[in-house]
This record gives structure tokens, sequence and C-alpha cells, in this order.
């Protein structure tokens, strides 16, 4: 009978020991579950807290960044303003310096031109007054030698009238001797 006893007991045993362990189990199992399960739920919660957070994170510095862009766009366009108003304005200068450079370069040209028509008018003039003085100079040697000749034929006509006056005394006087004689 020890036989038959050693298969009802070894079962038994194993049934007591398997109840103490499934109960043991049993009793921490749903407790354990349900902590996994609120663990999990936590992680998922703590998960999703933490994913509105990094989006509010986000959005906050897509937010700045985007403002960021704005500010360093409208200061990028005011730049490319003020260089496109810089060049214009240099471009400008350049061609009113070009256009006055032109413009002082004809009047220089048209001035030379007057200068030298000047010049050419100044040389007649000068000619003319050298003329004009030669001429007043020859004039006035003629005049002297006209006034010289004129004195002279004067003095050369007195001479004559007062030859004639003595001839015509003298023939008077031969004729007045020739009356008397």
């Amino acid at each position: 009978m020890k036989k038959n006893y050693v298969y009802f007991l070894a079962p038994l045993v194993a049934l007591i020991a398997f109840g103490a362990i499934y109960w043991n189990f049993n009793a921490g199992y749903e407790a354990k579950e349900a902590a996994k399960v609120a663990a999990i739920k936590q992680a998922k919660k703590d998960k999703l807290d933490k994913e509105a957070r990094d989006r509010e994170v986000a959005i906050k510095d897509a937010i700045a960044s985007q403002e960021r862009r704005k500010v360093e766009k409208a200061a990028k366009e005011a730049k490319d303003k003020a260089d496109r108003d810089a060049r214009q304005a240099a471009i400008e200068a350049r061609d009113k310096a070009a256009r006055e450079q032109s413009r002082l370069e004809n009047q220089k040209n048209r001035l030379e031109k007057d200068v030298k028509a000047e010049k050419e008018v100044i040389a007649k003039l000068e000619e003319d007054k050298k003329q004009a003085v030669d001429e007043y100079n020859f004039l006035k040697d003629y005049v002297k030698q006209a006034q010289a000749n004129t004195k002279r034929l004067t003095d050369v006509v007195e001479k004559i009238g007062a030859a004639d006056t003595a001839k015509a005394a003298a023939d008077a006087l031969a004729a007045a001797k020739a009356k008397n004689s």
C-alpha cells in the first residue's frame, strides 16, 4: 500500500504546492498587472504630456523663429533697399558727373575757340594799331615835311616876289632913267 500512497500523496503535495504558489501568484498577479497597466498608462500619459509640452515648446520656438525671420527679412529688405538706393544714388552721381564733365569739356572747347578767335582779333587789332601808328608817324612826318616845303615855297615865293619887286623897281628905275636920260 505504500506504493498506492506514494501515488496519491505526491500529486496532493504537488497540488498543495501548486495551490500555494497559485494563491501567492494570483493574489499578487492582479495587483502586479494593475500596477503594470497603471505604469503603462502613466508612461503613456507622461509621454503624451511630454509630447504636448514639446509641441508647445516647438510651437513657441517656431513662432519665435518666425518672428526672428520676419525681423531678419525686414532688416535684409531694409538693407537691400538702402543698398539699392545707395547704388542708384551712386549711378545718378556718376551720370551727373559725366554730364557735368561733358558740359565743362564742351565749354572748355568753346572757350578755347573763343580765346583763339579773340587772340586773332587782338592780333589783327595790334596790326591795325601798328599800321595806324605807322600811318600817324608817316603823316606827322609828311605834315612836317609839307609844312617845311610850304615854308620853303613861301620863302621862295617871297624871294621871287621880292626879286620881281626888285626887278620891277629896277625896271621902273631903268625906265625912269631912260625917260630921264
